[in-house]
C-alpha cells in the first residue's frame, strides 16, 4: 500500500505540479500523517522538495509547496516528423531541461540515418546537462505496433517495417516506447493541455499528413496492436487525389499541408513559415477567409462530422498546422459540425478549439509515454 500511495503522489505532482501537503491529503484521500511520511521520504530521496510560495495570500506563515525535482527522473523524448526531428530531455514534472533539432532531407530521412543522429544527439545532450535518462519515448507519424515499437508503415516518411524500438533499445539500456504522433499529441493534451479534465476528446493534427488521437472515458483508445488514429486516411472524396498510403481521396489529401498551400496560392512544399504567415495575414478578414479557404473549410468540416458521429467526443482539439487557422474559420467549422452531426446536436454541441501547447505538444506526449512505466520506480 505504501508503494502504491508513493506512486500516486509522485504522479499527482508530476502531472498537477506544486501542491501543499494539505491539498495532497484532500485530493488523494490520505490522512496528513501518511502524506507527511511520504513527502519526507521523497524529499530525503531527492525526488521532491518543499519551498515557500512566491506569492503569499493573507497573514501568517504560508504553507510550503511540495514540488517534483526535475532531475530525479529524466526521459528522452523524440519527435520524428517528415521534415524535422526534435529531441528533448524532460524531467519529472514535465520540465524540458534541454533540446536539439535538425532538418531532414530525402537522404537523411532514411531510418538508419535518423536513428544514428538521434542516438548521437541524445548522448551529447545528456552529457552537456549532466543527467542520465531512465526511459525514452518516440513519436512517429505512422502506424506503430505498441508492443515492440515497430513502425509498420509511415507513408510520408517512406518507412516500412522499421524496428525503431528494437534498434534504439540496443543502444540505450532503458525502456523504449514508440507511439503515433497524433496519439501522443492527444496524450499531452489530455494530461497537460486543453483536453485536461475532458473524458472524451479527439486530437486532430496536421503536418504533411493528418492524424488523430482519441481519449475515450478518460483513457487513450489504441486499437488492435496500437493501430488506431489514422483519421487522415478516411476516404472522403473517392474521386480525389492519390494519397501516399496507396488509396485515393483520403482526408489528408484535402486538408493536409499541401492542400492548404494550394488553397492559399502557395507552391506545394512551401516553407512552414510562409504558410503560417499567410494564414495569420487572413486572421482579421473573415470574408477573405471564406472566399479563399471555402473549399478547404468544407473538407475539414466533412471529416470532423464523420469523426464526431463515430467517436462522440465532447471536445476536438486541432493541433500543429491547424493551430494557425484563422479563428473565424474554426468558428465556422464548429458551427457547421454542430448543424450537420447528429451526435453533436444530441450532445448539445461539440467544442472545437485550437491547441495551446504549441510546437512541443508531441514532444510532451512522447515524454509522458516514456514516463508511464517508470513513475512507480522513481
Amino acid at each position: 500500500m505504501r508503494r502504491h500511495n508513493r506512486t500516486v503522489l509522485i504522479r499527482r505532482l508530476h502531472i498537477g505540479g506544486p501542491c501543499t501537503r494539505a491539498s495532497l491529503a484532500a485530493e488523494l484521500g490520505l490522512n496528513r500523517s501518511t502524506i507527511k511520511a511520504l513527502v519526507d521520504g521523497l524529499a530525503e530521496a531527492g525526488v521532491v522538495e518543499e519551498r515557500v510560495p512566491r506569492q503569499r495570500s493573507g497573514a501568517g506563515r504560508p504553507s510550503l509547496l511540495v514540488l517534483p525535482q526535475a532531475h530525479a527522473a529524466v526521459v528522452l523524448a523524440v519527435d520524428v516528423r517528415v521534415e524535422q526531428v526534435a529531441i528533448a530531455l524532460v524531467g519529472l514534472g514535465g520540465e524540458i531541461l534541454g533540446r536539439n533539432s535538425w532538418n531532414l532531407r530525402v537522404r537523411t530521412r532514411e531510418p538508419a540515418e535518423v536513428i544514428t543522429h538521434v542516438v548521437d544527439s541524445a548522448i551529447v545532450l545528456a552529457a552537456d546537462l549532466g543527467v542520465r535518462m531512465v526511459a525514452a519515448g518516440i513519436s512517429v507519424p505512422g502506424v506503430v505496433r505498441r508492443s515492440d515499437g515497430l513502425v509498420h508503415e509511415a507513408p510520408n516518411l517512406h518507412w516500412t517495417d522499421v524496428p525503431l524500438g528494437e534498434r534504439l533499445g540496443a543502444v540505450f539500456d532503458v525502456p523504449i516506447r514508440v507511439g503515433n504522433d497524433a496519439e501522443l499529441g492527444a496524450l499531452a493534451e489530455h494530461l497537460r493541455g486543453t483536453a485536461r479534465g475532458s473524458s472524451d476528446a479527439v486530437y486532430v493534427t496536421a503536418d504533411v499528413g493528418v492524424g488523430g488521437g482519441v481519449i475515450s472515458d478518460g483513457s487513450a483508445l489504441r486499437g488492435t496492436a496500437g493501430y488506431l488514429g489514422e483519421l487522415g486516411h478516411m476516404v472522403i472524396n473517392p474521386g480525389g487525389r492519390s494519397c501516399y498510403c496507396g488509396s485515393r481521396g483520403c482526408w489528408e489529401t484535402e486538408v493536409g499541408e499541401r492542400s492548404l498551400c494550394r488553397a492559399l496560392g502557395l507552391r506545394e512544399g512551401a516553407p512552414r513559415g510562409a504558410v503560417v504567415a499567410e494564414l495569420r495575414a487572413l486572421a482579421d478578414h473573415p470574408d477573405l477567409v471564406r472566399s479563399r479557404l471555402g473549399e478547404f473549410t468544407e473538407w475539414l468540416t466533412i471529416g470532423l462530422v464523420n469523426v464526431v458521429n463515430v467517436l462522440g467526443p465532447e471536445l476536438v482539439v486541432l493541433g500543429d498546422l491547424f493551430t494557425a487557422l484563422p479563428g473565424s474559420l474554426i468558428a465556422d467549422v464548429a458551427a457547421a459540425v454542430r448543424d450537420r452531426s447528429l451526435v453533436s446536436r444530441a450532445s448539445g454541441g461539440t467544442r472545437i478549439v485550437a491547441s495551446t501547447l504549441g510546437a512541443d505538444v508531441t514532444l510532451l506526449g512522447a515524454a509522458e509515454l516514456a514516463f508511464e512505466p517508470v513513475l512507480d520506480s522513481v
